[in-house]
C-alpha cells in the first residue's frame, strides 16, 4: 500500500493552502466585482469578511481534516458517522464541478498568454468580437484546456510532497512577484493615481446590500472553503503544527493576492479612461485593450506577464481542486495514486466540455430552459456558490452538534499550548455556533433566491 505522506513543513503547508485559496477568484473574479461595487467600499467589506467569517471556518475545516487524518469523506464519517459522510461527499462532488468548468477558464488564460507573448492578440482592431470567436472556437480551447488539465494531473500525480508542496513552493513566490512587477509598472502610468484612490478611498454611500452581498460571497469563494480542499489539505499537516497560525497566514496570504490584483488593474483601467464597472470583460476584453495602447514590445511583455500570472493563480486552484477526489478514492479504495489521478482528470476534463461548448458552439447549452435562462458555465457557477456556501453552513452545524466544539479545542491545542486560556478560543466559540452559520445560510438564502428568479431579497 502507497505511504499517504505529509507535508514536510509549516511553510509547504501554508503555501499550498494558500495557493489552493489563490485563484482566478482573486485575479479575474474580485478585480471586477470590486470595479462594480464602488473600489475601496467593496474592497472593505471583502476584507471585513474574509476575517470575521471566513477565518473560523478555514480553522474548522484543517482542525477536522488533521483530526481525522482523512480524506473529506473519511472525516466526516470517522468524526461524526456514515450519515455525515455525505456531508464531505458534497463537498467533493462540488470540487468536482468547480474544476470542470474552472478548468475551460484557465484554458482561456493559457491561450491568451500564448497570444500576446507572439504578437498575435494586440492586432485586433475589437477584442470583444475577437473574444466571442476566441471562446466559440473549440479547436484551439479544446487543446488549451486539456494541455492545463494534464499539467495539473502531472503535478498531483507525484504525491503531496514531490508535488503539490514542491509546485506550490514555486509558483506561489513566482505569482507574488509578477505581480509586484506589474504594480510597479501601472503606478507609473498617467493618471493611475485616479484608480489608487478608487480602489483605496472608500465612499461609504457606495455599501449597499448588492456590496454586501457581493464581498460575502466572494470572500467564501475566494478561500476554496465548503468544498473539502481544506479538510484534505489538512489531513496531511503534523501534530505540531499551530492550525490558528497557519490558518491567519493563509486567510492573508490570499486577500493580499486579490488586494494587489486590484493594486495592479485599476491604475491601468483609469490611466485609458475606461470605466471600471465592465464587469467580467475586465480581464478579457478591456485589459488586453490597455496592453495595446503600451505599444508591440512592452504591451506583448506586460500582457503576457499578467496571463501567466492568471496561469500560475489558476494552477495552483486546479491543483487543489484535483487533489480533493483523489485523496477521496486513494483513502477509501486503496487505489494507486498515479492511476486515480489520470482518471479523475479525464472524467473531469470530459465533464468541462459542456461548459467550453456553452460558449456559442451548442445553442441548447448557450441558453438553458426554464427558470435556469443561463448558459452551462453560468449554471456550474451559481451552482457551485450555493453548494460552498451550503457546506460551510452544514460544517459549523456538524462541529457544534455532532462532532462538540470541545474536540475541536482538543484539536486545536496540539501545537498550540495556549489556546485554551486565549481570546481566540472563546472568539472561535461565538463565530462557529452563532455567526457563522447564519450568515452563511443566510447568503445560501440569497444565492438561491437570485437563482431561481424569486426575487424576493433583490
Amino acid at each position: 500500500m502507497e505511504l499517504r505522506g505529509n507535508f514536510t513543513s509549516r511553510i509547504g503547508f501554508i503555501l499550498a493552502a494558500a495557493g489552493s485559496a489563490v485563484g482566478l477568484g482573486n485575479i479575474w473574479r474580485f478585480p471586477y466585482l470590486a470595479g462594480q461595487n464602488g473600489g475601496a467600499a467593496f474592497l472593505l467589506i471583502y476584507l471585513i469578511f474574509i476575517f470575521l467569517l471566513c477565518f473560523p471556518v478555514l480553522v474548522g475545516e484543517i482542525a477536522i481534516g488533521r483530526s481525522a487524518g482523512r480524506d473529506a469523506y473519511g472525516s466526516y464519517s470517522l468524526l461524526g458517522g456514515k450519515r455525515w459522510g455525505y456531508l464531505g461527499i458534497f463537498g467533493i462532488l462540488a470540487g468536482i464541478f468547480i474544476l470542470s468548468f474552472y478548468n475551460v477558464v484557465a484554458g482561456w488564460a493559457f491561450g491568451y498568454f500564448l497570444e500576446i507573448s507572439f504578437g498575435n492578440l494586440l492586432g485586433e482592431p475589437d477584442f470583444g468580437k475577437f473574444f466571442g470567436n476566441y471562446v466559440n472556437d473549440i479547436s484551439d480551447n479544446l487543446w488549451f484546456s486539456l494541455g492545463f488539465m494534464v499539467i495539473t494531473a502531472l503535478i498531483v500525480s507525484r504525491g503531496i510532497q514531490k508535488g503539490v508542496e514542491a509546485a506550490n513552493k514555486i509558483m506561489m513566490p513566482a505569482l507574488y512577484t509578477i505581480l509586484i512587477l506589474l504594480i510597479l509598472y501601472s503606478l507609473t502610468l498617467p493618471n493611475a493615481w485616479a484608480g489608487v484612490r478608487f480602489y483605496l478611498v472608500p465612499e461609504l454611500n457606495e455599501i449597499n446590500s448588492q456590496t454586501i452581498y457581493d464581498g460575502l460571497k466572494q470572500a467564501f469563494f475566494s478561500l476554496s472553503l465548503g468544498m473539502g480542499c481544506l479538510i484534505t489539505y489538512g489531513s496531511y499537516v503534523g501534530k505540531t503544527q499551530n492550525i490558528i497560525k497557519s490558518a491567519a497566514i493563509i486567510s492573508v496570504a490570499d486577500a493580499m493576492v486579490a488586494f494587489l490584483a486590484g493594486f495592479m488593474i485599476f491604475p491601468m483601467v483609469f490611466s485609458q479612461n475606461i470605466s471600471p464597472t465592465e464587469g467580467p470583460a475586465l480581464v478579457f476584453i478591456v485589459l488586453p485593450d490597455v496592453f495595446r495602447d503600451m505599444g508591440p514590445l512592452l504591451g506583448r511583455i506586460i500582457g503576457g506577464s499578467f496571463f501567466l500570472l492568471l496561469c500560475f493563480a489558476a494552477l495552483t486552484s486546479t491543483i487543489s481542486l484535483l487533489e480533493v477526489p483523489t485523496t477521496y478514492v486513494v483513502d477509501q479504495l486503496k487505489f494507486r495514486r498515479t492511476r486515480v489521478v489520470w482518471f479523475l482528470a479525464l472524467l473531469i476534463f470530459i465533464l468541462g466540455l459542456p461548459t467550453m461548448f456553452s460558449q456559442g458552439m451548442i445553442p441548447a447549452l448557450n441558453k438553458l430552459p426554464f427558470y435556469l435562462n443561463r448558459d452551462w458555465l453560468s449554471f456550474v457557477s451559481d451552482m457551485c456558490d450555493i453548494s460552498l456556501t451550503v457546506g460551510g453552513c452544514l460544517m459549523c452545524i456538524f462541529i457544534v452538534r455532532q462532532w462538540k466544539i470541545h474536540n475541536m479545542d482538543a484539536e486545536l491545542v496540539n501545537g498550540n499550548p495556549g489556546y485554551m486560556n486565549s481570546f481566540m478560543r472563546k472568539y472561535l466559540h461565538v463565530m462557529i455556533t452563532w455567526v457563522c452559520p447564519v450568515l452563511l445560510g443566510g447568503l445560501s438564502v440569497l444565492i438561491i433566491d437570485r437563482y431561481f428568479g424569486l426575487g424576493v431579497f433583490f
